[in-house]
């Protein structure tokens, strides 16, 4: 819930122009908020409910997770509503569909496996974790320590479509079972082995202590418990999302769209004699998929969904003809140090994209910015480094123009936060161990990550009195969700992922219900700096949500999407430069 005495997101436009303060950093444009620098950090694979399940906020918000919806009782164990979050078995052996037919629900989780995580033997089930868990969502340090390394699971497009069974988010642990990863992997997934059990069905516990710094930053600051990824499925897409406000990556020549190699598109059709098993489909095959072709499989249970919604989907679902869009993860075009990387049936890089980015967008208007990666290195990528969790390395008029120079390593965020140069908006991708995604890292290493950005821009006083920070997940990684998604286009949305909103302007431990995703964190640089819309395709052009009356999460106005500045406290004196604020932040014990 939000306080009333909020600006409403309608007056937004009326606001005097904020004129900014002596230069601390980097020269900025004018902005329509006291909000003169954006640092977004963008973390890896968790969902709301897999880091926020048993959050409580201070009295008078209220949220949305597995506490609340009676799912589990505080301690982690199964509450009145348990059932709720039941998991089924189903059949689906002819055509790919995105509500098979059930068959029964499991009596149990099968074993969680490692997957590849970090200590533990490969592709075994894990045996820190019960063979018998209960059917529905476990709490995962009930078994292991919080800084422990678990499994991965499954997050692609097709099957994140097929887990959240037309909003009944009751296939979670079948499609991770029947398909997992897909078939095209080394070592290969079979239909006998997907190497996934019930990882994806784990929770962290923040009322018995876990993900600590969140819960603190939660209290004091802001949340949305209703912030989602843009695309179904996984990193690449949704990266690239981020940075051309929901929009898709697609196969072209020179601009141009074309046909990808055969082996490179999906076909989620069952293989013959299999449940469920696509049949070309994983990291090393199918990724693309012309979705305006009804007859490619796959396209028409998308379609045909969006179709049956009481709203239309955004631009028809987004899908231009004759085009093969990238909806699962491929490397960029070009190499960091701006060489272009090969193509071919073999190579798994999508071409470059021409598409105007929010970089193009930011650079024409003058809005300084800059996208910080750990293990950058100068465009000599260390192991720390992850090549598709940078939008602009795919971008031909980023890497092939001065802007290239915007990409720095986390060295130069130190220095630039220090010595007053970091510009108006900022990217920040932590190291590889840092950024919190399952199996090679985790959430206290996020935690821990996100607490030394937090702390070093609090260190220059002058920069954090004017600064928001949006901390946030690139996806939910496959884990279990209970949260509302909207069926906005084609590519998505996908599951609920944290958002937190650390600000001198956005204090108070308030709970923002507004539906929001990706591409909002485009609209808001957007609505604070005077920019348009980037291309007639992406989603900045949807409208801010009208909240359906009684239920604040599901808009009015479908499709749509917030510009985050409901997280936001202006013009009520909260800009405090030490960084306690206006005594909002008396958040209640749990």
């Amino acid at each position: 819930m939000r306080r009333p005495s909020l600006v409403p997101v309608a007056a937004l436009s009326a606001l005097v122009t904020w004129q900014p303060m002596a230069a601390s950093a980097m020269p900025v444009a004018k902005t329509a908020t006291p909000i003169e620098h954006l640092i977004v950090i963008v973390g890896e694979n968790h969902s709301f409910d897999n880091l926020f399940a048993t959050y409580k906020p201070k009295h008078g918000q209220t949220v949305h997770n597995l506490l609340s919806e009676g799912i589990v009782n505080a301690d982690g164990t199964p509450g009145p509503n348990f059932g709720k979050a039941a998991q089924w078995q189903a059949s689906d052996t002819d055509v790919y569909r995105l509500a098979p037919t059930k068959t029964q629900p499991y009596a149990t989780l099968p074993q969680p496996n490692t997957t590849y995580a970090n200590g533990q033997p490969p592709g075994v089930p894990d045996q820190r974790f019960p063979a018998n868990l209960p059917n529905g969502p476990f709490q995962i340090t009930k078994y292991v320590p919080y800084d422990s390394y678990t499994g991965d699971p499954v997050h692609r497009f097709f099957q994140m479509w097929q887990q959240v069974d037309k909003g009944q988010h009751d296939l979670f642990t079948w499609v991770a079972q029947t398909v997992g990863i897909g078939g095209q992997n080394v070592p290969p997934t079979t239909p006998a082995d997907t190497y996934q059990g019930g990882v994806q069905m784990g929770f962290y516990n923040m009322h018995t202590g876990d993900v600590p710094y969140f819960k603190k930053l939660a209290r004091e600051y802001a949340i949305s418990d209703n912030y989602h990824q843009a695309i179904m499925g996984g990193t690449g897409a949704n990266f690239i999302s981020i940075g051309t406000a929901g929009d898709a990556a697609f196969y072209n020549t020179n601009g141009t769209p074309t046909m990808p190699p055969a082996n490179q598109i999906e076909n989620p059709d069952p293989m013959p004699g299999t449940n469920n098993f696509y049949k070309q489909d994983g990291y090393a095959g199918g990724s693309y998929v012309n979705c305006a072709d009804p007859t490619q499989p796959g396209v028409s249970a998308i379609m045909n969904y969006l179709n049956t919604q009481p709203n239309k989907p955004f631009n028809g679902g987004n899908c231009a003809a004759g085009t093969y869009y990238l909806v699962n993860n491929y490397g960029p075009g070009y190499n960091p140090d701006g060489t272009p990387a090969p193509l071919g049936p073999t190579h798994f890089t999508v071409p470059p994209q021409t598409m105007p980015m929010l970089a193009d967008a930011m650079t024409a208007k003058g809005v300084t910015w800059k996208w910080y990666s750990g293990g950058w290195n100068n465009g000599h990528p260390t192991n720390e480094y992850c090549s598709i969790c940078d939008p602009f390395v795919f971008s031909k008029s980023v890497m092939t123009s001065a802007q290239r120079n915007n990409l720095q390593g986390m060295s130069q965020f130190q220095s630039d936060v220090k010595y007053g140069t970091l510009p108006a908006v900022s990217f920040v991708r932590p190291y590889e161990s840092q950024a919190g995604h399952p199996a090679d890292s985790n959430p206290y290493h996020y935690e821990q990550f996100v607490k030394s950005v937090i702390d070093q821009v609090k260190s220059n006083k002058k920069l954090w009195a004017h600064t928001a920070i949006m901390i946030t997940f690139d996806e939910g990684g496959g884990y279990y969700d209970s949260g509302y998604i909207q069926p906005i286009d084609f590519f998505g949305d996908g599951t609920r992922i944290p958002m937190i909103v650390v600000s001198p302007y956005s204090r108070g431990g308030d709970v923002d219900h507004t539906y929001t995703d990706h591409a909002s964190i485009a609209k808001f640089i957007e609505a604070n700096w005077g920019l348009s819309p980037l291309t007639k395709r992406s989603r900045d052009n949807l409208p801010n949500p009208v909240p359906t009356p009684g239920d604040p999460y599901v808009p009015r106005n479908k499709p749509s999407i917030g510009n985050m500045m409901t997280l936001f406290h202006f013009g009520h004196g909260d800009g405090h430069e030490d960084g306690h604020g206006d005594g909002h932040s008396n958040a209640q014990d749990d």
